[in-house]
This record gives structure tokens, sequence and C-alpha cells, in this order.
């Protein structure tokens, strides 16, 4: 399973890999494989991205050029016109963005726009993208994309498998046989008319045709052309039967704008691979390629980029590697490096599981629309995750998520501590507290383990209202965050909080429940943000967690937190109302 062992920093974030992390896909183009179009336009985009955080998604993975097979290149300011402004509001609502570009002026515009990750799909070879990222802070994925089949031999073809293979195989060099010697024929009329009728023939083993010569001295013989080309072309055709034919070359008119864009052509050959596959069982002992030889090539190249990145300046600890399901993949590939997760898992670098709607899930699930493969989609991250995978990259976040929360809670108990603040101003303060509190130690997988004392400050932000009573809950729980805040709101609800939109924000209330901090999250979007974004300028807040903590200050300024001087702060505590 997922290994806490790994972090993951992404510029001022870190990741923790103490339970696998949603990466939701926001592709910002016309023409992508499944969702292409729907997201096209940036407010659009940027309220699906929202979307998905408020759903549980982690990180949102942010792209502006489709490269599923057959792919039209995009040029660099026409992708950074449709992602930059994406990548700049999700930012600032706090979320973990990541750009999916192989160029580096997008790369370079979307981290100054606050993008905190660069997800490479030509794995960083171009140079000038890894001058780029050993200057920055940011995360960044290695991806391998490339055909993983071993090259073309030059020799003839040895099959060493079936009975049935050496019958095909020598009906072939039959055929290419009789083939010379039909195209011979007329040949030899034209020679028998001059030099009479032609010696008889013998065949020799293979069935080349080797003209019978006298008793006696030898007479000089030249073969026919086509006689001298038989051995070759039987060779050929023997291969043929057993090999796929070589790939044409792609057109020279396609892709007009990038003519030397290997990803493009790399893409064109993977989608005619897989539409001219035809299945050869029959002379096969296994039904799926030889594993080593694929994952030499892929686990090499990211190991070798891995380490290449780490020679040029990057710290280990901001990488992590993704073997590139469908780039220039056929499905029997794809299922073998699948199968192989954890050997790419013990390279010691955090994985990404990036299977989503992709077209080997549909050929084992038997589902043809790319948009209805989610639930096999599921499937399959499952298996990665068991195996060691961190980061699963889904099409649909927030159905991911739910099944996720549900996988997790009765695969792997971990409790996390987390902070919950509380406050009151309307009717009797101290005991909406308190029922607060005995409600939160009611919630599914979670115990209240501490609290603070009950303080008394001045009201924040809207100052027309009566004091506030405050204290801060410490909790263990088993639930992820956006599953934790739903039951808090339950409770708010329950103990009369009015959140509708008549009620002022920031105005009085009988109860107020804020999810300050969890171990091990960072969360961005409009219905959660972790750490609190204010938690460093309220004193109602930071004075009861010093009853829980040593040093909350210094804590959250390590996480990344401004924390202000208390001379700076909003609510100052006046007093103490007694213990919870």
């Amino acid at each position: 399973m997922a290994n806490d062992s790994k972090t993951w920093r992404c510029g001022k974030y870190e990741l923790s890999f103490d339970r696998p992390r949603i990466m939701g896909v926001l592709n910002v183009t016309p023409d992508s494989f499944s969702d292409g179009g729907e997201h096209f336009d940036p407010d659009a985009a940027i309220e699906y991205g929202l979307t998905m955080l408020d759903a549980g998604a982690d990180i949102i993975d942010v792209g502006g050029e489709s490269t599923r097979p057959g792919f039209t290149p995009v040029n660099p300011d026409e992708e950074a016109r449709r992602v930059l402004p994406v990548v700049r509001a999700l930012a600032k609502e706090g979320a973990i963005v990541s750009i999916d570009t192989r160029h580096v002026a997008v790369a370079k515009a979307a981290v100054r726009c606050g993008a905190s990750i660069v997800n490479d799909v030509t794995g960083f070879t171009d140079p000038k993208m890894v001058e780029f990222v050993k200057t920055s802070t940011c995360g960044v994925i290695v991806m391998h994309a490339g055909e993983v089949a071993a090259p073309a031999r030059t020799h003839a073809t040895v099959q060493l498998d079936t009975s049935a293979a050496a019958f095909v195989a020598e009906k072939a060099r039959e055929a290419a046989a009789e083939a010379a010697r039909e195209a011979e024929k007329p040949a030899r009329r034209r020679r028998g008319k001059l030099l009479g009728e032609p010696k008889p023939e013998a065949k020799l083993p293979g069935g080349v045709v080797q003209p019978s010569l006298p008793f006696g001295e030898p007479e000089p013989a030249t073969e026919p052309a086509s006689e001298q080309e038989a051995p070759a072309a039987e060779q050929a055709t023997a291969a043929e039967a057993v090999a796929p034919a070589p790939e044409a070359a792609p057109a020279a008119t396609e892709a007009a704008s990038e003519p030397n864009d290997h990803l493009a052509a790399m893409m064109r050959r993977s989608a005619r691979r897989e539409e001219a596959y035809v299945p050869t069982s029959q002379l096969r002992r296994f039904t799926l390629p030889d594993s080593a030889p694929i994952m030499r090539r892929v686990m090499g190249f990211l190991s070798d980029q891995a380490r290449a990145l780490i020679h040029a300046g990057v710290s280990r600890d901001r990488i992590c590697i993704d073997p590139g399901p469908g780039f220039g993949k056929t499905a029997n590939e794809d299922i073998v490096i699948q199968r192989e997760t954890a050997k790419m898992a013990s390279l010691g670098y955090p994985l990404m599981c990036a299977v989503s709607r992709k077209r080997f899930v549909g050929a084992v699930s038997g589902v043809t629309e790319a948009a209805e493969r989610d639930a096999a989609t599921f499937g399959v991250c499952l298996g990665a995750i068991q195996a060691g995978a961190n980061i699963v990259r889904v099409h649909d976040a927030a159905g991911f998520a739910q099944f996720l929360n549900g996988y997790w809670a009765v695969a792997k108990p971990q409790p996390r501590r987390a902070f919950v603040a509380v406050g009151s101003n309307l009717g009797h303060r101290c005991d909406n507290i308190r029922a607060a509190r005995d409600m939160i130690a009611e919630i599914p997988l979670t115990c209240v383990s501490n609290s603070s004392k009950i303080y008394e400050s001045e009201p924040a932000y809207e100052t027309r209202q009566d004091a506030f009573a405050n204290a801060v809950i410490e909790i263990k729980t088993e639930l992820a965050p956006l599953v934790l805040l739903d039951e808090l709101m339950k409770i708010e609800a329950e103990l009369g909080r009015d959140r509708s939109k008549k009620a002022k924000a920031n105005g009085p209330r009988t109860i107020d429940l804020d999810l300050l901090w969890m171990d091990g999250e960072t969360h961005g979007g409009k219905k959660l943000r972790l750490p609190h974004p204010l938690i460093g300028e309220r004193d109602f807040v930071l004075v009861p967690l010093e009853d829980l903590m040593h040093d909350p200050a210094r804590f959250f300024r390590y996480n990344g937190v401004e924390v202000k001087e208390p001379e700076d702060r909003v609510g100052h505590i006046v007093g103490e109302l007694g213990r919870m």
C-alpha cells in the first residue's frame, strides 16, 4: 500500500503519503480524449477545479494541450493562454496546482502564477526544462512516454514456440518458393526458344531452387535475379507470419505546426499499433509479453531521468515518477507495467498511477466509451494502491474520493490528530460548547482526546455583538478531512447554527465549529482550507491551543502558516470561563 515514509515537496507544500493522494484531471482543451471541450472556457474550468477540490481532490492537474493518440500539437503561446487564468485562480484558493506541459515557457509562467508541480509528459528530456526546475522549488513528475517493445531485428526471426508456429512458417516458405517459380516461368519460355529446354531442377531444403548440372565438368550458370532474391523473400515472409509488419512512417504533412514533434508521431504510431493488433495466441505460449524487457525500459528511463535531475540540483524529495500508461504502449504492455507496480514503488520515489479512462482500461473492462470507464479505472487504481502507488490521477475525483474513503476505512486503521475550534455567543455559551464536544465524540471513527479551557474573547471581524466563549478540542479521527467537516456541519445545524445566505458570516451564532488542522493534510478550495488560513491572526484560537500543545505559534509557522504577533491579532482573549 501507499508508503507512509515518502514525502513530496512541492514548492511551499509538503505532501505526506500516509494515505493515497488524489490528483484531479482538468483539461482546458477542446480535444481531450474523454472530456474535450467541457472545461475549455476558463470560468468553467475554474469552477470545475474548485468542485473537484471540495469533493476530495488533493491536487489539480491543469493541462492545455491534449496528448491523446493523433493529437494536434499546440504552440506554447496558445497553451499558456488557456491554462494561466485557471492556474492563478485555483492557486489563490489554496489549491496544490500541477501544470501538465512539455513546454518550458508554459511551465515557467504557470509556476509564477502559483503552480507547485510541473508534470512533463516527455520526462524532462528537454535540457531547458531541467535547467528551469533546478532553479525552482516546484515538485516534478517524470513520465515515461515511448514504445517499450524490443526493436526489430535485422536477421531472420527464430521461432522457438509451438509446432503450430513451425507449421505456419513452413507453409510460408513453400508459398514464397512457389511464387518465385511462377515468376520464373515466362523467363524460361523465352530462354527455351533460344537455348532449348532447361535441365531438370533440384529443390534444396528450405525451398531454394537450384538448377541441375550435367555430369562431368560443371558448366557456368547464372541464377535468375528472382531466384537470388528468393531466400530473402522467404525469410521476410516467415518473419511476417509471426510478427507484425513494421509501421509506415507518418505522413509528412501531419502536425505541420511542429514537423519534428516526436511525441505526436509516437502517439500516432501507438494508435495504429492498437488498431492493427490481431490476436495470435495460437502462436504464443503465454498471453502477455515478457515483463523483463518492458520493465527494463520503463524503470531504466525513470531511474536515469530521476538521477539526472538530482545530479542537476533537484532534490530527491521533489521527484515523482509515472510509467506513462497509454503513451506509446499497447493494452498488453500497459497491463504488464501495472502488474509490476511494486517494483516501480521500490525505486523509492512517490509513484503516480495515471490510468484514468485509458484505452487499456476499456479493453480489460469491455467499455468502449472513455467517459464510462470510471468504475474500471477505480479497480485498476485500487490494485496500484495495494502495490504501493501513492498518487492516483483521475477524471472523476468525487467518485474516487468516495471509493477511497470507503476502502481506506476498512483496509488501514489510521487515527490522526486534529484540532477543532469551538465558539458561541448566543444562549448559554459554555453549555453550547460542552454539547458540541459531546456530539463530536459521537462522530464515527472519531474520539475526543483532549480539550482546552473555555475562554472569553472580544468579537472579531463583526465587533457590534456580544463577547464569545471559545475553546479548542483535540480529536483523533480516521475520517477524511472533508467527511469530518460534513459531520461538524451537521452538529452546527443540530445546535441551531444558521448558515443561510441571509445570516451574517461573522455575526452572532449559537455554535461555530472550525476544522483548524489535521495531521498530514494540506487542502485548498472553497469548502475547506487546511491548515485554516486565518489561524495565525486569531487570538481566540492560538491562546486555547497553548493548553494542548507547546508553542502553537512556532508549530504553525513551521507548517507554512503566517502567525501574527499577539498585539496584531483579532478576537483577543479577555478572561477564562472555566474548564470544559
